[in-house]
């Protein structure tokens, strides 16, 4: 009985090992040497729909072509959230229940998702309309000043509202206050990253990659301004509390109060398909 057994199962584990190295053998992109790795690799990055290419990359570029819109506002909320999550764990800054995941998390994606990723495609969109196939060095300088000029502004200014709001403001002249003091650091920060990011776009990228390259560049960005500035604000509580600049890694809780304060985030950087560009 025992042989039998053993007999069925080396042929079952036979049969499927050919099935499996015939399967991986058809993959698009693969030797056919290690055909088991093969098949687990190609089902980790896309599936056999999208063997041969990129990858998740490339059914990420299908979606931001077939649902551009769809795919921007997703992409930019959930990078927001994630933004907000990651700095607030890297500069200790908790709530009163000592986790990171502070309100401002989902009020943060829900901005990515419903106004930043909005406003970047229709802007982006206008920009590269308004220069399409105008590719001469003069072309390609004046889009980087109209960018600066006319479409930074815009996007700034929606920016601070938004996050004056989510910090806290209610009346017409906290928001106008937030806007006044953080609108030309905000801007000062576009001027120096934006001609060395829109000149990479040009000169490397083609016209649908600029979304997600802005997005990996204003996340990175705003995730340290974001940082370094909860950083300060800790600091400054803990001095007013105890007369001290420790380091403790939690410190007071501030109070509802303070932690929504509009002036605590004036410096943030805009973030996701909105680049400060």
């Amino acid at each position: 009985m025992s042989v039998s057994f053993e007999k069925q199962t080396k042929e079952a584990l036979k049969t499927a090992g050919d099935a499996i190295a015939g399967d991986a053998q058809t993959i698009p992109g693969t030797s056919g040497k290690h055909p088991i790795s093969a098949a687990i690799g190609t089902a980790l990055t896309g599936g056999k729909e999208m063997a041969g290419t990129k990858g998740y990359l490339a059914a990420y570029m299908k979606q931001l072509e077939d649902n551009p819109l769809r795919t921007k506002m997703l992409t930019a909320g959930t990078l927001a959230g994630a933004q907000e999550l990651i700095a607030s764990w890297l500069a200790k800054d908790r709530n009163k229940h000592g986790n990171y995941f502070t309100s401002r998390v989902p009020k943060m994606a829900a901005y990515g998702a419903l106004i930043s990723a909005p406003l970047g495609h229709f802007l982006i969109w206008l920009l590269q309309f308004t220069f399409k196939g105008r590719t001469s060095l003069r072309a390609k300088i004046t889009q980087i000043i109209v960018s600066n000029i006319l479409i930074a502004p815009i996007q700034n200014t929606v920016y601070l509202v938004a996050m004056a709001l989510i910090a806290g403001a209610r009346t017409y002249h906290q928001v106008r206050a937030t806007v006044k003091v953080g609108f030309w650091k905000v801007m000062r920060v576009t001027w120096i990253t934006s001609p060395i990011c829109l000149a990479f776009a040009q000169k490397f990228l083609p016209d649908q990659l600029w979304v997600p390259f802005f997005n990996i560049v204003s996340f990175v960005i705003g995730t340290y301004i974001n940082t370094v500035t909860k950083k300060k604000r800790l600091a400054a509580l803990r001095k007013k509390h105890f007369g001290d600049n420790r380091g403790d890694s939690v410190g007071p809780r501030p109070g509802p109060g303070s932690i929504g304060r509009p002036e605590d985030y004036k410096d943030y950087p805009p973030i996701g398909p909105n680049p400060p560009y």
